[in-house]
């Protein structure tokens, strides 16, 4: 029987299992990652380490897996590793991972710097493994085959997206309210991944950005992209209760198309998990990898930095940042069978 470098066999005649550790405790781990490792079947849940012990231990007992007080050793116990932790922890543990030989489930998004979602794509490449960044809508069944189609479809003018959230509302009680990255770093990092993750394979690359603040984290984008489409998105999680929702349309030659709706993540975090998988098995890189994870991080970059321009406030990484959308302006002129390796 054919088994991959570093799985256990799980019955003859059956495909091995792959050793998959998760990197998180919080609710996202708790309510989706773990519960899908553990009922897939192709997955040996090979442990749980967390930056709360406690809460690492509690995890691993609910999914009959052990914790691990180290992560280096769950790495070492593990083919692949899921990570559910804030931005700017997961990428050097996502580095320390790849190292180590594993290959990568990666939270969205990947960084919240360009240097270090770069520095991140660099060690994954180095190391040789497999990544898939778990952008819900690329992984959700419905979502994923209307992107599939309209992708091949084509012809597209301009897209128009609003992702209303109501995360930090008056009276919100969702689990998530307490996220100090997503209190800093707002609906822009927070669901901004989702929508350009939608735009980038059907519109092309992103080749500038011009953003705009509105109320509390809200944030308005207007994008061009490498087909000559352009896109526009209004992000925030500040929504009222009564307006929140999560839309996007396209408009072209076929007249208009709506993104239909998805249940949940649990499904979908399977899917990503396949696509890891089938990865790890064909050589062949996902189109949402961490290059395009680091990508993403370069357009949100740019958008911070412009919307502290337009309020008087600079951003660290937007020139980083400029550097990159330029390079991907660049790249949009090419020929049309000039290789692209980077891109979606």
């Amino acid at each position: 029987m054919t088994t991959f470098p570093g799985t256990t066999p799980r019955t003859p005649g059956l495909r091995p299992r792959t050793r998959i550790g998760l990197l998180g405790t919080g609710p996202w781990a708790e309510r989706t990652h773990a519960p899908a490792l553990a009922a897939h079947p192709d997955v040996e849940f090979s442990g749980v380490w967390g930056r709360r012990p406690e809460a690492a231990a509690a995890l691993a007992a609910a999914c009959g897996t052990r914790a691990y007080e180290d992560a280096d050793d769950l790495f070492a116990a593990s083919d692949a590793v899921a990570i559910a932790l804030p931005p700017d922890v997961q990428a050097p543990l996502a580095a320390r991972a790849a190292a180590a030989g594993c290959h990568v489930i990666l939270d969205k998004p990947v960084a919240t710097t360009v240097a270090s979602a770069r520095a991140l794509a660099d060690a994954v490449t180095a190391a040789g493994v497999a990544s898939v960044v778990f952008c819900t809508l690329r992984f959700a069944e419905p979502t994923a085959r209307w992107i599939e189609e309209q992708t091949a479809a084509g012809g597209w003018f301009l897209g128009e997206a609003h992702w209303l959230g109501s995360l930090f509302a008056p009276g919100s009680d969702s689990a998530y309210a307490a996220s100090p990255w997503r209190r800093e770093k707002g609906g822009l990092w927070d669901v901004g991944p989702h929508v350009l993750s939608v735009y980038l394979p059907i519109l092309g690359d992103v080749t500038s950005v011009t953003c705009v603040a509105g109320p509390d984290d809200t944030r308005h984008l207007v994008l061009r992209h490498a087909s000559g489409a352009s896109s526009t998105a209004t992000l925030t999680l500040s929504a009222p209760p009564e307006a929140s929702e999560a839309a996007l349309s396209l408009y072209g030659e076929r007249g208009r198309t709506t993104m239909p709706g998805w249940e949940g993540a649990f499904d979908a975090f399977g899917a990503a998990v396949d696509a890891l998988l089938e990865a790890v098995r064909t050589g062949k890189a996902h189109a949402c990898d961490v290059r395009f994870g680091a990508r993403l991080t370069e357009i949100l970059a740019e958008a911070e930095s412009r919307a502290g321009a337009e309020s008087g406030a600079g951003a660290e990484s937007g020139a980083e940042a400029r550097a990159g959308t330029r390079a991907a302006a660049a790249v949009a002129t090419e020929p049309a069978g000039a290789e692209r390796t980077a891109r979606p």
